[in-house]
């Protein structure tokens, strides 16, 4: 079922850097940098910090190369969790 809305979808890469921290950047949304200690931690705040970014470059006169696509009900996604 369309619900009205539409989502942006941000691909994000994780890897972690020297300190043991881990950092997440995204081939679609250039200058997204997010660091964080942990998964769960990582995930929480990129919601805010891609909308804060993308909302920074339309200002800017710049437009993401993301795609608004319907939200369309049942949605299937993931989290991550920390297995240990």
């Amino acid at each position: 079922m369309e619900t009205g809305k539409s989502l942006l979808r941000v691909p994000l890469v994780i890897e972690q850097v020297e300190d043991g921290s881990l950092m997440a950047t995204s081939p679609r949304l250039d200058g997204l940098i997010i660091l964080a200690d942990t998964i769960e931690e990582l995930q929480a705040i990129a919601p805010g910090i891609a909308r804060a970014l993308i909302e920074a470059k339309r200002e800017q006169g710049e437009v993401p190369d993301l795609q608004p696509e319907p939200l369309t009900l049942p949605l299937e996604t993931e989290i991550l969790l920390g297995a240990g």
